[in-house]
């Protein structure tokens, strides 16, 4: 089953799999700030990392990649990232300047596509450095949370934690040059067609 405006196939199993991700974001909150079941929280939250590769995996396996199922995964990769981010930095899981370090890279981000819309542009595709970042960030957090609730896994969870952090946000800039440097060549690309130049 298609859509009229160009998302492909919405029926697939990716797109199931990617709704379903979506769907954990708000079970997480739920379950981290509304209630005590912090195990549960974490199962989610772990859960939804280990899934991130998952719906492409499908998508390519079945072929069944769409424009829709491009859109929803990183859709669900930024969602399960700065709900987490948010949860973890209020229950004092995560610093600050960690919040503030990573809500920057996505700034530029944001202005990034804002300027490519402004041109006339769509997104730049996603980068393999941005998915690597995104999937060491979502197992990251679930390890800081373990080690902020279970004294008997702080010693190993709490290092293994911020290595993954460190790890992660680290890529997770270097993948937004990247991007940025994408953005340029595809405009610049873009003005030399628009130009006649060969």
């Amino acid at each position: 089953m298609a859509d009229r405006q160009g998302l492909g196939p919405v029926l697939t199993v990716p797109n199931l799999i990617s709704l379903m991700r979506l769907l954990g974001v708000p079970l997480f909150l739920y379950l981290f700030l509304a209630t005590d079941a912090t195990g549960w929280a974490i199962t989610v939250l772990a859960v939804g990392g280990l899934s991130d590769w998952v719906d492409g995996f499908a998508a390519r396996r079945l072929k069944q990649v769409s424009r829709l199922g491009e859109l929803l995964d990183p859709l669900a990769d930024r969602l399960y990232i700065l709900a987490t981010l948010f949860a973890l930095t209020f229950e004092h899981v995560v610093p600050w300047w960690f919040t503030i370090a990573l809500l920057a890279r996505e700034a530029v981000m944001v202005l990034c596509l804002v300027v490519l819309r402004l041109l006339g542009h769509g997104p730049p595709p996603v980068h393999y450095v941005g998915k690597t970042a995104t999937a060491i960030l979502l197992m990251g957090f679930p390890m800081m949370l373990l080690a902020h609730f279970s004294e008997a896994a702080r010693s190993w969870a709490l290092p293994s934690g911020w290595a993954l952090l460190w790890w992660g946000i680290v890529l997770y800039w270097v993948a937004a040059v990247f991007y940025f440097i994408q953005a340029a060549v595809h405009v610049r690309a873009g003005r030399a067609t628009a130009a006649g130049v060969p």
